[in-house]
């Protein structure tokens, strides 16, 4: 293989630009493109908001594309993913970025559109809620799975609180009209809401109990302490958020009958999330100054993108429910640390785009 085809090679594994070698959380920088623009839209920074929007839907069409020819012509490989433990829980990113999407076009007051991508978020939900636990726990031929246990599981919770976000967040804003004829559905996306946050809750300590098993009985070492281990606060901080807009919803039975739980557990989870930021740091240190691992771009970046800017919507969020400023000024002030995270890892993503392909145009010449 010359060095214009290994540097091409290399090109599309890192950043996953062709059918066979995209990989199952790809959709992660949808999500963290599209968290950073709900929050810029919710800070009145409208110009900025419009762009991440326009970047994450770009993203995501780009991305849908790839996964479906992925599907017609490398099917092999996508069924492999499929069975795989380490990595099949990477494609609840579909549900957590049309979710995400469907909750900045809510915030746009676009809410027809809206409720259609909401609607392909929830059945993209329904769908692998029931494939990926059977596929890739009780279809893999992986032995012990244990072993196989990654930060990417918590990418489930993500998801459904995701659909729990983007429901309470339109049964809230439902129009005038849409209210006072529509009252099955504002019902519906009650029910739904408080449904998927306690599924949510649910995946979330199950989740954390086969990685604490896997840290007693398995090592974890520095080289498996990647960025989707961030998922960790990530699936808190949405729970959290999707919590908080349970509460400002509408006046629906089941959502009286449950405002004590959430509103308990959401100041709780808020907690534990604040709590885990240090930790994740110095697991981050440890890994790559301890034992000098490289810190250079993968897509696995953008998976530590979302939590931080979902952070500061909960952080937002449990501040205006709990009326206690301080915590909101932590949702204020924690954006911009998001954002300039996010500007990071996209300008690590562009250069080294450059990079590769600099490369292999010089392997091209010489080899000419």
């Amino acid at each position: 293989m010359s060095n214009g085809q290994t540097n091409l090679a290399h090109l599309q594994t890192r950043w996953g630009l062709s059918p066979g070698t995209v990989t199952p959380g790809c959709f992660a920088s949808v999500m963290a493109t599209g968290i950073m623009s709900v929050g810029a839209h919710l800070k009145g920074l409208t110009a900025l908001s419009t762009i991440l929007f326009w970047l994450a839907v770009v993203l995501y069409v780009f991305f849908l594309s790839l996964v479906i020819w992925r599907a017609c012509v490398h099917n092999e490989e996508l069924r492999a993913d499929l069975h795989n433990p380490s990595k099949a829980f990477g494609f609840f990113t579909f549900v957590a970025a049309t979710n995400v999407l469907a909750t900045a076009l809510e915030g746009q007051a676009h809410f027809r559109v809206a409720l259609v991508v909401f609607s392909v978020g929830l059945i993209a939900l329904l769908i692998l809620g029931y494939l990926i636990p059977f596929s890739a726990v009780l279809g893999s031929s992986k032995s012990p799975i244990l072993t196989q246990v990654n930060g990417t599981w918590f990418v489930c919770v993500v998801a459904a609180q995701s659909v729990a976000v983007a429901a309470s967040g339109l049964m809230a804003h439902l129009p005038a009209p849409e209210a006072a004829s529509g009252v099955n559905l504002s019902s519906a996306l009650a029910v739904i809401a408080v449904i998927a946050w306690s599924v949510g809750i649910g995946l979330y300590l199950l989740c954390a109990a086969f990685v604490g098993m896997r840290a007693l009985l398995h090592r974890i070492g520095p080289e498996d302490l990647d960025a989707p281990y961030w998922v960790m606060m990530g699936a808190l901080a949405i729970s959290v958020v999707a919590g908080s807009k349970i509460l400002e919803g509408g006046t629906a039975p089941i959502l009286a009958a449950t405002t004590v739980i959430i509103a308990g557990a959401s100041a709780i989870l808020w907690s534990i999330s604040t709590w885990l930021i240090p930790a994740l740091v110095i697991a981050g240190l440890w890994r790559h100054f301890g034992h000098r691992i490289p810190l250079g771009y993968s897509a696995g970046l953008w998976s530590m993108v979302f939590p931080l800017g979902m952070y500061s919507g909960a952080s937002t969020n449990v501040g205006k429910v709990d009326d206690v400023p301080i915590i909101s000024w932590i949702g204020a002030q924690w954006y911009w640390i998001a954002l300039a995270v996010w500007a990071i890892v996209f300008a690590a993503m562009v250069w080294s785009f450059v990079k590769s392909m600099s490369a292999r145009g010089s392997s091209g010449v010489a080899a000419g």
